[in-house]
């Protein structure tokens, strides 16, 4: 999903708010299946690890409005929250795969390729539902919104995650 033209679509259908969330919601799921590679072996650890994925994603949609609409907004940018976060919600789409981290010895690469999908989706998405002329800009505001948002959910996920021995 790098194509400009479906995040017109979505950024233009308010309809899809419930969609965008699904989205988003299943793609938190399946990181936490898909940590069990990790070892979240444990029911609980499961949904710890969707809660912190959804909880991480929350905070770089937030940052990702902050930076994008505030800091480094072009003179065209029209900063409308629901179109970013239908665009946002449809650009997790690739956090789908997480859920082959399940698979013996992959966990690692399977997360790694989806976060980095992920970051490009975001970077069409924001390029599109913020009207930037160029793509640089959407790069530095997804590039930084997604570094403190993995730093968070990093520190999270020491902090309150399941002690792994």
């Amino acid at each position: 999903m790098l194509n400009a033209a479906t995040y017109e679509e979505v950024e233009a259908d308010r309809g899809a708010v419930a969609q965008s969330a699904a989205v988003v919601l299943l793609s938190s799921l399946a990181a936490g299946f898909g940590a069990r590679g990790f070892g979240a072996s444990h029911p609980v650890d499961v949904a710890l690890y969707a809660g912190i994925s959804l909880v991480a994603w929350m905070m770089w949609a937030a940052l990702t409005y902050q930076i994008g609409a505030s800091l480094l907004p072009e003179s065209q940018t029209r900063a409308d929250v629901g179109e970013l976060l239908r665009t946002i919600g449809f650009a997790s789409a690739p956090g789908l795969l997480r859920i082959f981290g399940l698979a013996p010895g992959l966990t690692t690469v399977v997360f790694a390729v989806s976060a980095v999908w992920m970051l490009a989706a975001m970077i069409v998405a924001v390029r599109q539902a913020l009207d930037y002329t160029g793509t640089g800009r959407a790069i530095a505001v997804c590039t930084l919104a997604w570094s403190l948002a993995l730093i968070f959910a990093v520190a999270l996920g020491i902090f309150v995650g399941p002690q792994v021995s």
